[in-house]
């Protein structure tokens, strides 16, 4: 749905073959009718199979969740060498439901912890700078969420604060992460390169409100502590200080949401944004105004960015309105408003199909494609490490990933996706100096998310 960048060819025609296959698929699903899809883990992003709360707990107000998402990746062609990685997620929290606990009406308290172990195949083999492998990112244990939730005017205004991210609140949606991609799960990796906004499971101070203005139309604004502590990889979230923080992000969303899937065709049309308030790293000049990367000084410090993304979901076909069997198409593009960035817009574009074989209702096969155009300054400072390197100023401008991948729900609990991903054009994030460009990367993955209440309850 949008223009590739010269030399995109092999890439393009694979994205518009793609979709058509899946279209095509959708008239081939069983009749039988499939309860709806399984509800996304807030925590993670992920989409593992529906919690079922343990008794007697849950009849005290306590519902516990855990769970383990793996996630391993290869690349048997491109990048700077052949090599494969594995990295991990533990999660466990707890809902706790303050109305049955203590008698105080539609309060709740959440409660997470995270590990994360394992290793990149972006950091050790590919270079560029979004990783084939969400679930990749501060490897620790660590306090992931910490927050009270207190839902007022019969439920149509949700206030939570605490300890949290922007990312699980806002620039989400349960058909990203039926990819393995950064790229697009959890969030469009836009947001992160071009602002302070804050990701899971880094916890920092926030506050947030949603507010449904009528019948599935909402406004939604939060403001989130920034602290560059809070990133460090020996932090493990239960240190609670502001002492070091730079500013606050303010993320927006307005738009329309079918989120009890009301209508046959349930669908959300966003338009959002982010206001940074806090310092950030100039992507160029260093604190002297040379050029950072060849003078080796820090990078000039500078404050406040802002920008700007519509997005939407769509699902296109529901033979049965007892199910969510059917086609779904979702977009994203995103661009920024102010403030020296590292990249300059992004487009990406999904399709999915739940509901595939006779018998295999909960089942999904997907394509997504985004395409990650790099700024001004952003080419400037890769064309002066290449030239520094002996190599010649043809840097890429335009980054493009893409994924193909199959959800199948093996078992209860137990959900599997087999994917091939193609980086086009990888930027040379991981290796600035190297002379050349990073060859395009097919990359084999394999992910795994194993719910615990659900798995072991069966």
């Amino acid at each position: 749905m949008f223009a590739l960048p010269h030399g995109a060819c092999r890439a393009g025609a694979l994205a518009l073959v793609l979709p058509a296959l899946l279209a095509s698929a959708a008239p081939a699903l069983a009749d039988d009718a499939a309860p709806p899809p399984p509800p996304t883990l807030p925590a993670t992003g992920q989409t593992p199979a529906a919690r079922q709360p343990l008794q007697p707990l849950a009849d005290k107000g306590v519902t516990l969740q855990w769970s383990y998402t793996g996630e391993a990746a290869g690349n048997v062609t491109g990048g700077l060498a052949r090599k494969s990685a594995y990295t991990g997620q533990v999660y466990v929290g707890a809902d706790l439901d303050m109305d049955r606990i203590a008698g105080i009406s539609g309060a709740t308290i959440h409660v997470a912890v995270t590990n994360r172990h394992g290793k990149s195949l972006s950091g050790i083999a590919l270079g560029n700078n979004t990783s084939v492998q969400e679930v990749w990112g501060t490897q620790n244990t660590h306090l992931a969420i910490l927050t009270w939730e207190q839902k007022l005017l019969n439920d149509r205004l949700v206030i939570e604060a605490g300890r949290s991210q922007a990312n699980i609140h806002f620039l989400n949606s349960p058909l990203y992460c039926l990819f393995q991609t950064n790229s697009t799960c959890g969030n469009p990796t836009f947001v992160f390169k071009n602002s302070n906004f804050t990701y899971f499971p880094a916890s920092s101070w926030m506050a947030q409100a949603k507010l449904w203005v009528a019948p599935r139309w909402f406004a939604h604004a939060g403001v989130y502590e920034v602290n560059p502590d809070r990133k460090r990889w020996n932090d493990d979230g239960f240190n609670f200080s502001s002492a070091n923080r730079t500013g606050v992000i303010v993320p927006w969303e307005l738009g329309y949401a079918d989120d009890k899937g009301e209508t046959r065709l349930p669908g959300h049309y966003i338009l959002g944004g982010w206001f940074d308030r806090a310092d950030y790293a100039d992507p160029l000049r260093d604190d002297a105004g040379g050029i950072a990367i060849l003078t080796g000084r820090p990078a000039r410090t500078l404050h406040g960015r802002s920008g700007i993304y519509a997005r939407f979901d769509q699902q296109l076909t529901r033979p049965d309105p007892q199910s969510r069997r059917g086609l779904s198409i979702f977009g994203v593009a995103m661009t920024n408003l102010s403030g020296q960035v590292e990249e300059s817009r992004y487009l990406d574009f999904g399709i999915v199909q739940t509901g595939t074989f006779k018998g295999r209702d909960t089942d999904t096969l997907g394509f997504v494609i985004n395409d990650q155009r790099f700024s001004d300054l952003a080419m400037q400072r890769m064309r002066a490490a290449r030239l520094a390197a002996g190599g010649e100023d043809n840097v890429h401008r335009h980054e493009v990933m893409m994924e193909l991948a199959y959800g199948a729900d093996v078992v209860p609990g137990l959900r599997i996706s087999p994917n091939v991903q193609y980086v086009l054009h990888p930027d040379n994030t991981g290796a600035p100096f190297n002379p050349t460009n990073t060859r395009d990367a097919l990359v084999f993955g394999f992910k795994f998310t194993l719910d615990g209440p659900t798995f072991f309850g069966r």
